[in-house]
Parts: structure tokens; C-alpha cells; sequence
């Protein structure tokens, strides 16, 4: 009955039937209250987004996949202490999984150290844990993608995945763990640790050179038309391995057939027809656990090994009725066909000569599992070089270089949703909108079911004011995914951009209740506040959003624009100074520190600064100004004026630019031009203040300097 409910338990979960996975699973409880089922049950909640429910049946259990799971409902629940404690109470329970969920913890509590590490034990366990990695890159601290997924991680797959290939032909008593913690083979003579280590723990290299004999015989010394992983027979063995008897494994000798054999340690035929093996055949109570470890197997293996698949599907499918009606008929078969076996499988000499086409045969059956382990690593690492390294210089800010390592990725893997959406962001963040909007229109062309990325791809098109297609874009991804964090900034962006920003804030605060640790919702909530003139809570939600990501330059940054509108300018001045530190390629941040710096009076720096904003952004107009506003209070009218009619080539249609040029004009006692800048300036339709500014400018034409209070 147990064995009938945790099957039926594992199929509900497998094909996403989580109410009906709960319900078994209570009833297998109810019967059978182990620990283990317990944890079963936990599961499902967590699956069914309950994790209150897991959090309630897990706690206090000690076994490590319990405590796991009982640190994961706690960190989805918030509750960051008790997943601590959960998790560093002893040895971190589950590998990797268990470090990367403990790094997490660290990371928000503040404590990135100690998330590095742990990040960084993850992918030593498991260097095909990309969200580790991912996790490290935003945090600053991720090493180059050559130096992580190298050999040393190439190795760490093969031995895993080889393991994993050579475990799963091993069978499990009805009493033993079904997740594989212990299991044993079959056979008709015990096999000690240290042999068993010695054939499952050897990588290509051991397997392959391990052996006494011909360059083409296999390395086995498996018979022609058996699975590679079946177990040689020990005549062969002693022969070319030395004599040292691998374990003896399940292997299937007729690939059609209902029924799995297992062989012994004698090659003879009386050996084989021995009194443990001749009878009936002992029924597994958790057949249905065997089956779940065996579909398990190396995906994409060679031929033999999907021959062995093929024919343990075909037990599925059969042998539970052959068990019940052909248990009895079967006995004097099994003689027969284990002589037959038996006696195509080796000579009767032993030395299991097959000729010249069945050692090619054979030596082919024999190392393509191997070499397709080891080439599919190397593939797959190769590929996450190019990802990650693509995705560290992102959070690097160094973007134009992402992108160069991004247009190296096969088209396959470039034209993906995941891909392009991190071009669209190295682009926004270039200022190139764009080339932004053209790749997060692939993005939606290739995965339109995703949101990945459309926060920023909203943002983009508010900066574009384009309003029909932010329009469209917040009700698509309304219809695709309304519990996404994303579609709600997407939306605040579409009100934003009609200037409802109370509407907007509403959106955006949506968002957070969603996903509490989705800095860039607290930042839009911010820019909203300031919008409003709400300094104090957009002080809050910028520093809401640095607590869940101290690398969120924008909130820096607009902590630096709250305190330079409040003429705060040393703490405007380290706000920025941070964001630049993170993000050092931001034409807009050396503006406004620049800014910053020179309303301190330290306008060398100031000039420097703005210098270095022009190289980096030079369709930028802002830090032109900026400087000629600096060379102007420094009374280097002359250089002013240069600046100002260098930019006015680039931005004709700016008023600023001639309200300026009119005031220095002025200072120049060159009235008749300044008069002439002041009007270009106000036929430029700018904004009410800057008009009252400008009037007061012209009243005041004839005022001395000395008397006039108008700075420029």
C-alpha cells in the first residue's frame, strides 16, 4: 500500500497534479507517518505554493532533506533566521542546492561575504548551478566565466554524470531509501567497497587505460548487442582488468524480451543455473521506485544505453501482469535461457573471443557513453563561457563589451528571450533606446509568453514617449501574467509617461507587494515620490531598494537627486560618487557629480568630471553645459562661449543653451547679443520658470553685475 501511494504521489507531481498530489499524500501519512513521507508531503505544498504548509509539517524534523525543505518555505516566508538556522545548524543539507539557498540568506541579510562563499561552494559542488553564478555576478564578485567553467568543472560533470549513469543500473531493496542513499547489486557473490569504488568512480581516462590487450577490444569487454553498462563476464575480466572483478550489474540479454536477467560470478553454464537464481524471480515492493531512479539515466547517451531504456520500458509495460499470471510457467525457461545467454556471451574457453567485427563492434559499445559524457561538457561549458561572461561584464556595467561577447553566441542561442533581453538591457544602459526597442522586440518575437526584462523594456519606451507602445505592451503582459512584478512596472511606466504619477506610484507599489525583493519596483516607487515632491518616502524606497541590492546604482543616483534638490551637496555628492563607483561608464552620473562637485566649489574636480561625461556620451548635451555653466563662474567667458556654440550645433532647439549664452553676453556688456539669445530662448516655448527666469534676465539687461543678484 505504501509503495502503491508514494507511486501515486511521484505520477500527481510529475504530470502537475498538485491537489491530487496532496490528498494521496495525506492519506500515505495518515498510514505510514514516517519522516520520509512527511518530507513527500511537504514537497507538494511547496509545489502548490503553500509554503506555509511545508513550513508547519517540517518543523523540527532534523534529517537534511527535511531541513532543506524547511529552510525553503522559511526563505519564501521571509523568514530569514529560521532558514539560517535550518541550514548551518550542522553540514548543509542537500550540496549545492543547500549552499546556493544559504548564500541567498546571507545576501539578504547584508552579509555578502559569507553569500560569496557559499555562492562560490555551490558551483564547486555543481558547476552547472548557474543561478550561483548569476548570483555572484550581481553581487560584484563573480570571477571571469573562463576561470569557472574550465576543465577543473569539466572533470567535476563527467565524474557526476558517469556516477549518475553507473548508479542507476544498481537495484534498491523494498526497505532502502528511494532516493538512492543506499542501494546494492545483485548477485551471486558479495562485492567489497573498494571494488565497487574502482568501477564507478573511475573517469574516461581510467576506463580506457585500465585493460590488458588489443587497442580495438573493448574495454569491458562487453558482449556485441549488450548495453554498455552491463557487467562483463568475470572470465573476460580477470583476463584483461588485472583480476579484479568489477561488481556484477543488472543487464538486460535479450533487449525484447518481458523480463530482466541477472548473472552471477561463474561464466560456466552450471554456474550460472545456480539455486539463487534458477527460481522464481522475488517480487520489489517499490517497483515503482526502481523505475522512477532508472528513467533517471543519462539523457542522450549512446545506443546501447537506449536499448537498455527501451527494455526497461517494456518491463514497465509488461512484466507487473507477467509477474502475477507467468511467475509459475517461467521456472524451467529461466534455465534455458540463461545457458543461452550465458554461452553467446563467452567462449568456453573464457577468453570471449568475438573476431575481428565483434571486437569493433564491441570497442564502439564501449566508450560512446564516455565521450558523449565528456563532449557534451565541453559543449555545454563552452557555451556557459560566452552566457557568463556576457552577463558579468553586464553587471560590470561594461555593456558595449557584453554585447561583443553576446554576438558570439551561436544564432540558436541568440535569438532566445533570455539572450536578447540582456542586450536590450546592455543597450538601455548605453542610452542606445533604440537598439534597446529593436531587441526587446525580438525578445517579445521569440518568448512572448516571458516578462523577462520588460520592467526595463517599459522603461525604454517611456524614455522613447512612446505611449501606444507602452500602451500595449502593459496590457499584453496583463493578459500573459498579472502576478508578475514586472507587469506592474510596465504599467506604472504607461501612467508615469501620462503624468498620473499617483496612479503610477499605486502600479509601482503593486509591484513590490508582489515581489518584496524586486529592487528596480522600489527605485520606480522613488522616482515617483520625487515626482511628487514627496522627498522623505522616495528617500525610503531608494534605500529599500539598496538593502535588497547594494549594486542598484539608480538608487544612488536618485538619492543624489533628492539631496542636490535639497541643496544637501556633500550628501549628494557621496551618493553619486557611489553610483559612479559602480557604474563608472555613466555619462548622466559624471554629470550630475560634476554638478555635485561644483556647487561644493571644487570646480577643478568639476571640470575633470565633466570632461571625462563628454568622452563617454558625446550625444549627450547635458555635461556640455554643465561645463560651460563651470567656465562661466570661473570667468572664463570666452571658453564658456565656445562650449555652449559647440553644443548648440548638437541641440539647436535647447533654450537653456541661449538663456546662457544671452547671460554671459551680458557680463560681456555685449547687450545687443545678449538681447538677441534671450529672445531666441523664448521663442523655444521653455518651461514656465525658465521664462520668469528669462524675463528677469532681460528686465535687468542694463543692471551692472555688481548689482544685479542674479547669478549665473
Amino acid at each position: 500500500m505504501e509503495a502503491i501511494l508514494t507511486e501515486c504521489v511521484r505520477n500527481s507531481l510529475e504530470h502537475l497534479l498538485y491537489r491530487n498530489a496532496i490528498f494521496m499524500c495525506e492519506r500515505l501519512c495518515a498510514e505510514f507517518p514516517s519522516e520520509k513521507n512527511l518530507q513527500l508531503l511537504a514537497s507538494c505544498y511547496l509545489r502548490n505554493n503553500q509554503a506555509h504548509c511545508a513550513y508547519y509539517i517540517l518543523k523540527g524534523k532534523q534529517a537534511a532533506p527535511c531541513r532543506y525543505l524547511f529552510a525553503l518555505s522559511c526563505f519564501q516566508m521571509d523568514l530569514l533566521n529560521e532558514a539560517e538556522a535550518a541550514l548551518s545548524s550542522t553540514d548543509v543539507p542537500n550540496g549545492a542546492a543547500g549552499h546556493y539557498l544559504l548564500g541567498l540568506v546571507y545576501r539578504y541579510t547584508d552579509r555578502r561575504q559569507r553569500a560569496i562563499n557559499h555562492f562560490n561552494q555551490a558551483l564547486s559542488l555543481d558547476p552547472l548551478l548557474w543561478a550561483a553564478y548569476e548570483e555572484l555576478c550581481i553581487l560584484g564578485a563573480a570571477e571571469e566565466a573562463s576561470s569557472v567553467f574550465d576543465k577543473g568543472a569539466s572533470l567535476c560533470i563527467q565524474k557526476q554524470y558517469l556516477n549518475h549513469g553507473s548508479g542507476t543500473q544498481s537495484l534498491q531493496t523494498p526497505n532502502e531509501d528511494h532516493d538512492g542513499a543506499s542501494s546494492r547489486t545483485l548477485g551471486s557473490e558479495d562485492i567489497s567497497p573498494r571494488k565497487l569504488k574502482q568501477m564507478h568512480g573511475n573517469n574516461l581516462r581510467d576506463i580506457s587505460g585500465n585493460y590488458h590487450g588489443t587497442t580495438n577490444q573493448p574495454v569491458t569487454g562487453v558482449p556485441i548487442g549488450l548495453p554498455f553498462y552491463s557487467t562483463p563476464s568475470p572470465v573476460t575480466t580477470q583476463a584483461q582488468l588485472s583480476g579484479v572483478a568489477p561488481p556484477p550489474l543488472c543487464r538486460n540479454v535479450q533487449p525484447n524480451g518481458p523480463n530482466l536477467r541477472t548473472y552471477g560470478a561463474d561464466s560456466t553454464p552450471r554456474a550460472t543455473v545456480n539455486s539463487n537464481i534458477a527460481g522464481p524471480r522475488r517480487k520489489f515492493v517499490d517497483e515503482g521506485k526502481l523505475r522512477k531512479r532508472r528513467s533517471t539515466r543519462l539523457a542522450g547517451g549512446p545506443k546501447s544505453s537506449s536499448v537498455t531504456t527501451r527494455s526497461l520500458t517494456i518491463r514497465k509495460g509488461q512484466s507487473w501482469a507477467s509477474d502475477a499470471t507467468y511467475e509459475g510457467a517461467r521456472h524451467d525457461m529461466d534455465d534455458e535461457s540463461r545457458l543461452n545467454a550465458t554461452t553467446s556471451s563467452s567462449s568456453p574457453h573464457g577468453d570471449n573471443r568475438a573476431g575481428p567485427e565483434g571486437d569493433a563492434r564491441s570497442s564502439v559499445a564501449a566508450v560512446p557513453c564516455n565521450s558523449k559524457v565528456i563532449d557534451g561538457a565541453s559543449d555545454i561549458l563552452a557555451l556557459l563561457r560566452l552566457l557568463g561572461e556576457g552577463f558579468r561584464l553586464s553587471c560590470l556595467c561594461r555593456c558595449q563589451d557584453a554585447l561583443d561577447t553576446y554576438t558570439k553566441l551561436p544564432p540558436k542561442h541568440y535569438n532566445t528571450g533570455w539572450v536578447l533581453s540582456q542586450v536590450g538591457k546592455a543597450y538601455f544602459e548605453l542610452v542606445d533606446y533604440l537598439e534597446a526597442d529593436h531587441a526587446f522586440t525580438r525578445a517579445r518575437h521569440f518568448t512572448p509568453y516571458s516578462v523577462e526584462g520588460m520592467d526595463i523594456y517599459s522603461t525604454v519606451l517611456y524614455h522613447l514617449k512612446e505611449d501606444m507602445k507602452l500602451s500595449y505592451l502593459a496590457q499584453e503582459l496583463i493578459y500573459t501574467d498579472r502576478l508578475a512584478p514586472q507587469t506592474w512596472c510596465a504599467m506604472g511606466n504607461c501612467y508615469g509617461l501620462q503624468k498620473d504619477h499617483e496612479t503610477a506610484l499605486k502600479n509601482f507599489q503593486r509591484a513590490v507587494q508582489l515581489n518584496s525583493r524586486f529592487a528596480y519596483a522600489h527605485t520606480l516607487c522613488g522616482h515617483e515620490y520625487v515626482a511628487l515632491e514627496d522627498f522623505e518616502n522616495g528617500i525610503k524606497s531608494y534605500q529599500s531598494a539598496l538593502r535588497i541590492d547594494p549594486r542598484h546604482y539608480n538608487a544612488w543616483y536618485g538619492l543624489g537627486m533628492i539631496y542636490l534638490r535639497q541643496e544637501k551637496f556633500q550628501f549628494s555628492e557621496h551618493n553619486f560618487r557611489v553610483a559612479f563607483q559602480i557604474n563608472p561608464f555613466s555619462s548622466v552620473i559624471m554629470s550630475y557629480l560634476g554638478t555635485a562637485l561644483h556647487e561644493l566649489r571644487r570646480n577643478s574636480e568639476a571640470l575633470e568630471m565633466m570632461d571625462r561625461a563628454i568622452l563617454a556620451d558625446r550625444k549627450n548635451p547635458f555635461p556640455l553645459y554643465q561645463k560651460a555653466n563651470i567656465l562661466a563662474s570661473m570667468e572664463n567667458l570666452d571658453g564658456a562661449l565656445a562650449v555652449l556654440e559647440e553644443l548648440k550645433e548638437s541641440a539647436p532647439r535647447e533654450s537653456s543653451i541661449y538663456a546662457l549664452m544671452g547671460r554671459i553676453y551680458k557680463r560681456k556688456n555685449m547687450h545687443g547679443k545678449a538681447m538677441l539669445h534671450f529672445g531666441q530662448a523664448l521663442d523655444l516655448k521653455p518651461s514656465a520658470t525658465d521664462v520668469a527666469s528669462i524675463k528677469a534676465a532681460i528686465e535687468k539687461l542694463h543692471v551692472p553685475d555688481e548689482l544685479d543678484d542674479e547669478e549665473c
